[in-house]
């Protein structure tokens, strides 16, 4: 285990920022749900605000956690070699990218409570999960933060594998992960306490004062 739980693994990804500490127009965005509790500890330690993004994974038939691509905001990212491989329809993508912006947005609204969206442009993105396996929902978060003309996008995690955190170098300025094992089945794994994080628990980070 690397981590007793994701505030502890938030308070040592804040570490391996710290050189973003109180730098101008950077925000720190948590990908819901555990992602906004890492990045809640790294937004506290360096002294930035908080925002949060909703990435969707869409799901392959018959096996919806296997992810054919993602969504966040009005951009998709799909997995064209898996859905040829799988022979997913075009009917089923379209279905399910309606489904899940739908619930993107119902989960936005009730994360943000009204507050206006973020203008990113021109900002420094600090781009948190709780960790990386396949990369799909970040990746859709990154095209989606360049569709936003943000300046420079840093993708940062607690803990990846190599390969995935070395495709992601290729589309965004920094990649900072402290822990990139070699033997990687899920990002549970490294964690000695991994719950699920609840609506409730992201609602209170996100209007909780990080000088607090």
């Amino acid at each position: 285990m690397l981590f007793k739980d994701r505030n502890d693994a938030g308070r040592q990804l804040g570490v391996a920022l710290y050189k973003f500490k109180e730098a101008p127009k950077t925000l720190v965005i948590g990908l819901p749900r555990g992602g906004v509790v890492v990045a809640y500890e790294v937004a506290k330690a360096l002294h930035l605000p908080l925002d949060v993004i909703v990435p969707r994974k869409i799901g392959a038939p018959d096996n919806p956690e296997l992810a054919i691509g993602a969504i966040a905001g009005d951009t998709v990212q799909l997995d064209q070699a898996l859905i040829a491989h799988l022979q997913v329809s075009p009917s089923f993508i379209e279905e399910e990218i309606v489904a899940e912006r739908k619930e993107a947005e119902r989960r936005l609204a009730l994360f943000r409570k009204g507050k206006p969206s973020q203008d990113f442009t021109g900002f420094t993105i600090l781009l948190v999960d709780d960790g990386i396996a396949t990369g799909s929902t970040m990746r859709a978060s990154i095209a989606y933060l360049k569709k936003m003309k943000a300046k420079h996008i840093v993708v940062a995690v607690p803990v990846g594998p190599p390969d995935t955190l070395a495709e992601l170098k290729e589309t965004v300025d920094e990649v900072i992960c402290p822990y990139t094992p070699s033997s990687f089945y899920a990002v549970g794994q490294f964690y000695q306490n991994f719950p699920q994080t609840q609506d409730s628990e992201v609602i209170q980070l996100l209007t909780r004062d990080i000088n607090s």
